[in-house]
C-alpha cells in the first residue's frame, strides 16, 4: 500500500502527470519491494499529483515541491534516501524542479492504522 503524495507549486498538466504517475509507481514498487499492483497480496502502489498548489519554499515561490511517502514496512534510511534521489529526478526531469527545492516525508506504519476494502491491512 505504499502512498505517495506530490504537492507541487507549478501546473501540471495531464501527459506530465501521466508521466510521473508512471515513473513514481515504477521507482517506490521497486525500491521498497512491493508489487505496483498484486490482488493475491492487496498491496498497491497510490500516487497523487497536486499540481498548482500554493507553496513557499524559503521565503520563495519559486517551482517547488513537497512530497509524503506512506507505507507499511519496507522504508529504511537507505530505501528513503534511494526514494528521496529517484522522486526528485523525476521532478526536476519532468518539472524542471530542483532538487534543493524538494522535502520528502517518510511514514512506515503498522497496518491496522490503514484502511483497505472495508477493513484494515
Amino acid at each position: 500500500m505504499p502512498t505517495l503524495n506530490l504537492f507541487i507549486n507549478t501546473p501540471v498538466d495531464g501527459v506530465v502527470a501521466s508521466d510521473i504517475l508512471k515513473d513514481a509507481t515504477k521507482a517506490v514498487a521497486e525500491t521498497i519491494g512491493k508489487p505496483e499492483s498484486d490482488s493475491l497480496v492487496s498491496q498497491y502502489v497510490l500516487i497523487l499529483v497536486n499540481g498548482g498548489v500554493q507553496i513557499s519554499f524559503g521565503g520563495s515561490e519559486e517551482p517547488a515541491a513537497y512530497g509524503e511517502l506512506i507505507s507499511i514496512g519496507g522504508l529504511s534510511p537507505s530505501v528513503n534516501g534511494k526514494l528521496s534521489s529517484i522522486i526528485a529526478e523525476i521532478l526536476q526531469t519532468k518539472l524542471s524542479i530542483d532538487s534543493s527545492r524538494f522535502y520528502i516525508k517518510f511514514y512506515d506504519v503498522h497496518g491496522s492504522f490503514v484502511g483497505y476494502n472495508g477493513s484494515t491491512f
